[in-house]
């Protein structure tokens, strides 16, 4: 009974906190700066369900003999696990958030480059929309971070 108690406690002093710092970067005017982090959070949210999705797919085209799908679907697992990652730290606002972001742009570019090679399936077109919506939102949310700064001393 006392660890529950215990638990329950630290749980509040974290909201308690995390309400606090939400409302002094709503005060400071961060507003815009949260948005974009949440923004890009559900794009890679969105972007990986689409690549997992779309390596499903192509698992059953491998399977029906169409040997040029194994490298969209390993694309497409590579992607789905780096805009996992990113939607899980973006969404926390991290300190990594610029690392992970740089990566996902790539990886979603790259992906986006390979599907797109399939612009008659109407699976891989999809899963290519996502992945640009993705690196959009990744490159937007990078000016939010301060990396482009660093970058560029």
């Amino acid at each position: 009974m006392r660890t529950l108690g215990v638990s329950i406690l630290g749980l509040t002093m974290a909201l308690a906190l995390n309400t606090s710092f939400a409302a002094d970067d709503k005060a400071a005017g961060h507003d815009h700066h949260a948005q974009a982090f949440d923004q890009c959070a559900k794009a890679c949210g969105d972007c990986a369900r689409a690549c997992d999705s779309c390596a499903h797919h192509c698992a059953h085209m491998l399977a029906q003999g169409k040997k040029e799908h194994l490298k969209t679907l390993q694309t497409c697992q590579d992607c789905a696990s780096h805009c996992s990652a990113a939607a899980c730290i973006t969404a926390r606002k991290g300190p990594f958030s610029d690392l992970i972001c740089t990566a996902c742009a790539e990886a979603c570019a790259r992906c986006g480059k390979e599907c797109e090679k399939f612009p008659e399936d109407a699976h891989m077109k999809q899963c290519a929309q996502e992945c640009r919506k993705c690196e959009k939102a990744c490159r937007e949310m990078l000016k939010h971070t301060g990396a482009a700064s660093v970058r560029d001393k």
